[in-house]
């Protein structure tokens, strides 16, 4: 009885105890610059389809780290990259709104065509995580080839 106490707890743990650690852990601001840098970086060493397997491929690593992971347009708005939801790949995206009408991916592009990096203002998009509505900005460097890293931060656990 000990046993299927242990592994039900156990299995238990597991589905709710990493969700719910994932949720609340939320990366910085100077967390989410410091992996758009990196990101680029690594871009300009590996080329890009290698740098893009890693960003992808890898949870729990330098490019999986809390809630933060890098994702990559090009400057028309196609999903080059998209770790947590890889249906927004291969899709031009530069249409895509938030529930308040917000052009975020559009904003995006425009601040790092025109500054090369720099944040968004604020937007609302579900978290992959927990699914529920969550207010971010994102960080965006130009990687080269007309393409952008960006890394979004949560800017409060959740909007209704």
């Amino acid at each position: 009885m000990k046993r299927v106490a242990l592994a039900a707890s156990m299995v238990f743990g597991q589905l709710f105890g990493t969700s719910a650690f994932a949720a609340g852990d939320h990366g910085s601001e100077a967390e989410a610059q410091d992996m758009v840098k990196r990101a680029v970086a690594l871009i300009h060493k590996l080329g890009p389809e290698d740098a893009y397997k890693t960003f992808r491929d890898n949870p729990g690593t330098a490019f999986n780290d809390k809630d933060l992971f890098p994702f990559v347009y090009d400057y028309n708005g196609n999903g080059l990259v998209q770790p947590k939801n890889k249906r927004m790949e291969g899709k031009n995206m530069i249409a895509l709104k938030d529930v308040d009408g917000v052009p975020f991916v559009k904003n995006m592009i425009d601040i790092v065509k025109l500054k090369k990096k720099g944040w968004t203002s604020t937007y609302r998009f579900p978290n992959p995580v927990t699914k529920e509505l969550a207010t971010n900005k994102t960080y965006c460097e130009d990687a080269g080839g007309d393409t952008l890293v960006c890394v979004g931060v949560y800017v409060n656990d959740g909007a209704k």
